[in-house]
């Protein structure tokens, strides 16, 4: 059920129950991050695979001591910088984050969610939480109650209702190998301003055997629906011409007959609001029963990077 009681989903928490929370970014599935039983109800819930770690969200700053330890200068920097905000860190873990959680890894992700309602209920609860997006693994995640209940109906008892998500897209994930930085995933805080507030970061490739972060994996945050992203769109719906198309783009419309529906991102050009209803729009293309999808690449500057990232992971078969 859709909520917005903090109580009951105190409650459920309290009681090794997973639940729907809102965060600035997506939905998280979140249960207690020292809770085996919890972490085991969101992998089966998500079918989500256990060598793909957790993200752990904390209730602020000053609690990152509870999972994480040896924490870099630049770290502590990065997040007195951004936190409570859309941006995650990989940190040496504390023994007592269990291993499901950090997929046997020695390391921890974490984060300070930026989302009243969900701070609140941190504040409220004895442990930290693990939680992916909600979502079942690799599908479109979701920035809106209505998209969890879309994708899980009676199988999760507590959707938290915060509203639609403000940022739209994921977190960014730091770390940091041998005093350097590094950038894990793309996210919500664009690449630039990490880079302005710490100096050069060094980006990690895509990994599909042994992830060090979540967000590692080629495909992911997909449609069901048949994606092809390119810089031509017009060239790809002579293509795909006698077919259902749908089209995603940043700011302008296209006038083609055979186009069945188009979501526009920005009709001003606006990056950030291009971000925030990336998901939506592709949640909405993904229930007309179109036969292919054709996404707009976006500039490969700032978020726009963080837009392709997303697309490109939705194209990979």
């Amino acid at each position: 059920m859709i909520v917005t009681d903090i109580d009951i989903a105190k409650q459920a928490l309290n009681a090794d129950d997973i639940i729907a929370i809102p965060t600035e970014t997506v939905y998280g599935l979140a249960g207690n991050a020292f809770s085996n039983t919890a972490i085991e109800k969101i992998s089966r819930l998500k079918q989500r695979p256990f060598f793909n770690p957790l993200i752990v969200h904390i209730k602020s700053a000053a609690a990152i001591d509870e999972v994480a330890t040896d924490i870099p200068d630049i770290a502590q920097k990065l997040g007195n910088t951004f936190w409570p905000g859309p941006l995650t860190l990989i940190l040496k873990k504390k023994s007592n984050v269990p291993d499901l959680v950090t997929a046997g890894k020695p390391t921890v992700a974490v984060r300070v969610p930026n989302h009243p309602i969900t701070l609140n209920l941190l504040q409220q609860l004895d442990f930290p939480l693990a939680a992916p997006s909600a979502n079942p693994f690799g599908s479109i995640s979701p920035t809106s109650a209505a998209h969890v209940h879309n994708y899980f109906k009676t199988d999760l008892t507590v959707i938290l209702d915060g509203g639609n998500c403000e940022n739209g897209v994921e977190s960014t994930i730091v770390g940091f190998e041998d005093n350097q930085a590094v950038l894990y995933r793309h996210g919500a805080i664009s690449l630039e301003e990490i880079e302005a507030t710490i100096g050069k970061v060094i980006i990690k490739s895509k990994n599909d055997v042994d992830p060090t972060a979540p967000g590692m994996l080629t495909r992911h945050y997909a449609p069901s629906t048949d994606m092809y992203l390119t810089t031509n769109v017009a060239e790809y719906i002579q293509l795909f011409a006698g077919k259902k198309i749908g089209l995603l783009l940043f700011k302008e419309s296209i006038d083609n007959t055979f186009v069945t529906h188009q979501e526009i991102l920005s009709k001003t050009g606006n990056m950030k609001e291009a971000t925030k209803e990336l998901y939506a729009a592709l949640h909405r293309l993904d229930q007309l029963k179109l036969d292919v999808i054709i996404a707009e690449k976006f500039p490969d500057n700032n978020l726009g990077k963080t837009i392709n990232d997303r697309l490109q992971r939705g194209v990979e078969k």
